[in-house]
């Protein structure tokens, strides 16, 4: 039966039904001000599931009833995006930052530049496209100019509309954000991945991604995810006469897109300073994780004058929050065998939690940097994430050394293969020179196998590493 031969008043109750559904889901998830019990919101949710199995021509893409995942896929279709998704800078301290204000000021010829300033989420970015209002295509930013596409996960997000509000929207709308899981719901799903003995998430960035990347969206839909919108993707057409950033954001919530209402638009450096400090000190306290914030031009002609680089805007910057430290004791130092024969000092660790992330390992580089750090074996160290994301060990807690403790000494002989270690005068790290090493040759064909490389899927780590020890893959030809 199609649209046309259900009669006009069971159409009219159904669109009544999506309507409602979709009021209260945008109060619920975006306003946090629900309008009505969670009771009566499942009664008119199952009043339409019951319409829809008995007239399946009212099963519509923007259907609350979507939600729930369609089917498996066998893998993700790639797309391309209409623009591509560049990424930010970086400033890693104030005055990088004020370098980008004072290059700012000098290009536009300005004393002083309005900016936006909002969070930076530590999630993962997202593309929207809205056809006359329906969501129609998701797609993660990949290598920002193709992505995969993802519109059967996005669609179980709640706070992603699948239709947009009222009537005033374009008939084409490229929407930019990410999406986020919140502390509390990580914890809830690692909590439950332990009782299943299934793999354990190390912080809510991967969990969200790795919830996003599920090729059966009915596991997406059972985690719990939100998503902030914090751009466009295409200009908006003349008629809208948006002429800022503020202005746009101010669109998308009316259009019923989540946009985060903690952002301040100011052309005084020092309170863009206050809101940074502000967040830095409360992000603990967020029910998310952030790792910065990010200041733009507010204004869209100044940005379009601005222009862009290969891989990033020039008009925006990402001031990076100060990494994050903890304490850690190192249990013993290993030497790891690349895929070219270097030789890696790897301090092998208690774990401990840097910025949500358990780290119990860490890369000593070379055998310089261990003897500049005088890092030893039993020696309580101080770990931070340079930039938020690598572990890296900024110094060594000598008072707390044992009396034991003795200094590290790096191996003569590849610690796999035996075959004596060299070091060129101009290089700074040993390699082993055997070619036939079973550690090389297990990092050759992981590296073969990876996702940047052949993305061989069902071929993992250990499976390579035991296959390449025993002696049965020494080439890529014997995959």
């Amino acid at each position: 039966m199609n649209l046309f031969e259900i009669p006009a008043e069971i159409r009219e109750k159904a669109e009544k039904l999506k309507k409602e559904l979709n009021r209260h889901s945008y109060h619920y998830y975006i306003l946090d001000d629900p309008v009505v019990p969670d009771q009566e919101y499942d009664r008119l949710f199952r009043t339409l599931k019951e319409l829809e199995d008995e007239y399946p021509g009212l099963r519509t893409p923007d259907s609350p009833t979507q939600r729930v995942g369609a089917s498996p896929l066998k893998a993700f279709r790639t797309v391309k995006h209409s623009t591509a998704m560049l990424s930010l800078d970086n400033a890693l301290n104030e005055e990088e930052f004020l370098d980008f204000d004072s290059r700012m000021r000098k290009e536009l010829e300005k004393e002083k530049i309005e900016y936006i300033v909002e969070q930076k989420y530590d999630g993962l970015a997202i593309e929207l496209i809205y056809e006359d209002g329906v969501l129609s295509l998701a797609a993660t930013r990949g290598d920002g100019i193709e992505g995969e596409d993802v519109t059967g996960n996005i669609r179980t997000i709640r706070s992603v509309p699948l239709k947009l509000m009222g009537a005033g929207y374009p008939g084409r709308l490229v929407v930019r954000g990410e999406v986020v899981m919140f502390k509390d719901d990580f914890r809830e799903l690692n909590t439950i991945q332990e009782k299943e003995e299934k793999k354990v998430f190390s912080n809510p960035r991967n969990a969200a991604a790795g919830s996003v990347r599920q090729l059966d969206p009915k596991i997406t839909a059972g985690r719990k995810l939100n998503m902030f919108v914090y751009g466009i993707g295409e200009p908006l057409d003349p008629k809208y006469k948006v002429k800022s950033v503020r202005a746009i954001y101010g669109k998308l919530k009316e259009w019923g897109l989540n946009v985060n209402p903690d952002m301040l638009v100011s052309d005084e450096i020092g309170r863009i300073k206050e809101y940074y400090d502000r967040l830095e000190t409360r992000r603990d306290k967020l029910e998310y994780q952030i790792d910065g914030i990010v200041v733009k031009v507010n204004d869209l002609e100044a940005q379009q004058a601005l222009g862009e680089l290969t891989h990033s805007v020039r008009w925006a910057v990402a001031w990076k929050f100060k990494p994050m430290e903890a304490a850690s004791v190192v249990r013993s130092i290993e030497v790891q065998v690349g895929r070219t024969g270097a030789l890696t000092p790897v301090a092998i660790l208690d774990p401990v939690s840097v910025g949500g992330v358990t780290v119990s390992r860490v890369t000593l580089h070379n055998p310089d940097e261990i003897e500049r750090l005088d890092v030893r074996a039993g020696d309580t160290i101080i770990i931070h994430r340079a930039g938020d994301v690598i572990p890296k060990v900024s110094r060594v807690i000598t008072e707390n050394r044992p009396k034991n403790a003795k200094p590290f000494l790096f191996p003569e002989k590849c610690p796999v293969c035996g075959t004596r270690v060299v070091k060129e005068e101009e290089e700074i790290i040993p390699r082993c020179p055997n070619q036939n090493c079973p550690s090389q040759i297990a990092e050759t064909l992981i590296h073969f196998t990876e996702r940047d490389s052949m993305d061989i899927e069902g071929v993992g780590t250990e499976w390579i590493t035991r296959l390449a020890e025993s002696g049965l893959l020494r080439d890529v030809a014997d995959f």
